[in-house]
C-alpha cells in the first residue's frame, strides 16, 4: 500500500507540479499524491493537479473562523480521504496546533532559505529573498523541514545552497532557488518520509 498525500496549496502551485513530475518520474514512489487542498479559489496550482488528474478540494478560511476550528475542518477532509501525510507547497496559512498534533511528524514544509536564516513569522514568498539581498548574503538556498508549532522551527530534514549573484533580484533570486534547491528538496524528501511513514 502507498502512502496517501495531500499537498496543500495557495498559489501557482511550482512545488506541486515538482512533485507530480517526481511522481511520473519515479522519484517518488513510497507515496501517491491523491489529494490537492487549497485555501484559495481559483488558485492555479489546482489546475495543474487536475491535469495530473489529482483530486482537488478548496477549503476556504473565512474571516469569522477561528485558527482551530479552520484546523479542525481541515483535518476532518484530509481523514475523510484517508490520507497518512501532508506536504506544504506554498500553503499561505499558519496551521494551528490541532492539525499539527493530528499529523504530527506527517507534515513536511519547503522554505526558501538556509534555516535558522530569512525564517519564522513574515517570512514568506518574495520577502525572504528580497532580505537575504538587503543582508547581502553571499549563499542562501532552500530547507525541508518537518512542521511543528513554531513556524519554519520543524526539525530540518535537508538544506541545499544557492549561490546569490551580484545583480540578483528577489525574483532572479527566487527562481533560482526553485530551480537549484526547492524542486530537488522536495520531492527526494517526500519519498523518503512516504517511505517511512508507510512502514509505521
Amino acid at each position: 500500500m502507498k502512502t496517501n498525500i495531500a499537498v496543500l496549496v495557495s498559489g501557482g502551485g511550482t512545488n506541486l507540479q515538482a512533485l507530480i513530475d517526481a511522481q511520473h518520474s519515479g522519484v517518488i514512489h513510497s507515496g501517491c499524491i491523491t489529494l490537492v487542498v487549497s485555501n484559495k479559489e481559483g488558485a492555479y496550482a489546482l489546475e495543474r493537479a487536475r491535469n495530473a488528474g489529482i483530486e482537488t478540494a478548496v477549503l476556504p478560511r473565512s474571516k469569522q473562523e477561528s485558527p482551530a476550528e479552520y484546523a479542525r475542518k481541515l483535518v476532518e477532509l484530509l481523514k475523510s480521504k484517508h490520507i497518512d501525510m501532508v506536504v506544504l507547497a506554498g500553503f499561505m496559512l499558519i496551521l494551528h496546533e490541532t492539525f499539527i498534533k493530528a499529523y504530527e511528524g506527517r507534515i513536511l514544509n519547503v522554505h526558501p532559505s538556509l534555516i535558522p536564516a530569512f525564517c519564522g513569522q513574515g517570512f514568506y514568498g518574495l520577502r525572504v529573498h528580497q532580505a537575504a539581498l538587503e543582508r547581502g548574503v553571499k549563499v542562501t538556498g532552500a530547507t525541508v523541514h518537518i512542521v511543528n508549532e513554531i513556524a519554519d522551527g520543524g526539525p530540518i530534514m535537508a538544506q541545499k545552497a544557492v549561490e546569490v549573484l551580484p545583480d540578483d533580484t528577489p525574483e532572479t533570486l527566487q527562481r533560482r532557488v526553485m530551480e537549484q534547491a526547492e524542486w530537488i528538496l522536495l520531492p527526494q524528501e517526500t519519498e523518503k518520509l512516504a517511505s517511512r511513514v508507510g512502514r509505521e
